[in-house]
């Protein structure tokens, strides 16, 4: 397939179609049963001279480490950079970079404190741009873990999902994904840390069926999955008040025992022992932690081969 003549920016999953995000996942469950070679109808053309800029404002283990093994898997190549790497540090503004890498690179990754900085950048950038994590959502973590979720338990459509803990950016995807892959969400969190409003109002507007609740115990009820997060993220400086808020919300054996019958945990990673999960459901036969953790990999070479015109 030759390269789309529109540019395929991955920056939420609310602004891409349903039909493109299930084929997508389609793309990583081949991606992942092939191995570490991709399959060749997969590969975009000319992938061997592509390059992905991947750029850091915030410190990353597996957004890291997946993206830059994922487009050598594909074929291309990665430069990375963090903020001190960047004139973007001494005032450049977003705008002038985005034109200056688009004359350089194939596609740009950006994991970024604003979700504004993704915005503008993908405004001013000819090549693709990728969502690697914002203040406002996670999407490339939300792909993974629909791929984990079809591996462990069958296609996602018609079953139940709970978030249970702070209603992040993490939980914003989730949000979106529900309307999008057509499955029940119900998000468990205190009053205190609700997802914004105008998550909340998208999921209205998108009649998705998605509930939000303070009940921990009411929500995992009967749930194929329970997914939680950490509950003090980088750069949040109300640490005792959220673990407070919070500690009603941590996923234990008692709450894993109230979902459904072969039920499976899943959390993003770092996870905090003892405080958002316990050590018992964190290690234990129940949890696909460490599948989630590897899928970001197969996820977003299938997300890399769509930006790029092969899937």
């Amino acid at each position: 397939m030759a390269k789309p003549s529109a540019i395929r920016h991955f920056l939420d999953l609310d602004e891409i179609d349903a039909r493109t995000l299930r084929r997508i996942i389609d793309a990583a469950h081949t991606m992942k049963a092939a191995g570490k070679r991709v399959p060749v109808k997969l590969r975009p053309k000319g992938i061997a001279d592509d390059v992905l800029v991947l750029i850091f404002e915030k410190p990353s283990t597996r957004t890291r480490v997946s993206f830059d093994i994922a487009m050598r898997q594909l074929g291309g190549q990665t430069i990375m950079l963090n903020q001190n790497d960047l004139q973007l540090g001494r005032g450049e503004s977003i705008s002038d970079t985005a034109r200056v890498l688009s004359r350089y690179a194939d596609a740009v990754m950006l994991r970024a404190n604003s979700h504004d900085t993704l915005l503008e950048l993908a405004k001013n950038s000819t090549v693709p741009v990728i969502n690697g994590l914002t203040d406002k959502s996670h999407p490339c973590q939300i792909m993974a873990d629909i791929l984990t979720f079809e591996e462990s338990i069958g296609p996602i459509k018609g079953r139940k999902v709970a978030w249970v803990g702070d209603g992040n950016n993490v939980a914003a995807s989730w949000m979106h994904a529900a309307a999008k892959f057509g499955f029940e969400l119900r998000v468990a969190c205190p009053d205190e840390l609700r997802p914004k409003e105008d998550i909340v109002d998208w999921v209205r507007r998108e009649k998705a069926n998605v509930t939000i609740m303070k009940d921990a115990a009411k929500a995992v009820s009967g749930v194929d999955c329970i997914v939680t997060d950490t509950w003090v993220s980088m750069g949040d400086t109300d640490e005792a008040r959220r673990k407070k808020l919070l500690k009603p919300y941590m996923v234990d054996e008692a709450l894993m025992a109230k979902a459904a019958k072969g039920a499976i945990f899943m959390h993003c990673l770092p996870a905090y022992r003892g405080n958002e999960v316990t050590e018992s459901v964190l290690e234990g036969p129940q949890s696909v932690v460490f599948d989630e953790a590897e899928n970001r990999l197969h996820a977003q070479k299938a997300i890399l081969a769509w930006c790029l015109g092969a899937v």
